[in-house]
């Protein structure tokens, strides 16, 4: 089986064993991201609305080097530390999603990596 690993330094490394994203067949899966500065390596320590957003861009940097953008997306898992952060997390999300958002759950979990609210992960396709 061939498949394609995807990696951009404008995104976090991976912390274990797993890639940022693997391709195959014109599908993208990417790995969950947590908010990591890609920079510095160092956890983000503000508000969850910067946390979101940092999730956010580090998802968009692995879609770019994959040639993809948001709009290929079909499909986010969001992870939560605590459901009560829905909404919040929710409205910065549906910013990346204005049209024809992709398909999705949203789960909370007893605990994240390194103990973050919001990890979110995705599939996409060319």
């Amino acid at each position: 089986m061939s498949k394609n690993i995807v990696f951009t330094k404008n995104a976090p490394e991976p912390i274990g064993p797993y890639s940022q994203a693997v391709e195959k067949s014109g599908m993208l899966f990417v790995s969950g991201q947590i908010a990591i500065d890609p920079e510095t390596g160092q956890l983000w320590s503000g508000g969850l609305v910067e946390e979101t957003e940092l999730v956010m861009k580090n998802l968009g940097a692995i879609l770019q080097q994959a040639d993809m953008d948001y709009s290929h997306v079909l499909k986010c898992s969001i992870f939560l530390s605590d459901m009560s952060l829905f909404a919040e997390v929710n409205e910065i999300y549906g910013k990346y999603f204005p049209n024809d958002p992709p398909a999705r759950e949203t789960v909370a979990v007893k605990t994240l990596p390194k103990d973050v609210n919001v990890e979110i992960s995705c599939i996409a396709a060319r």
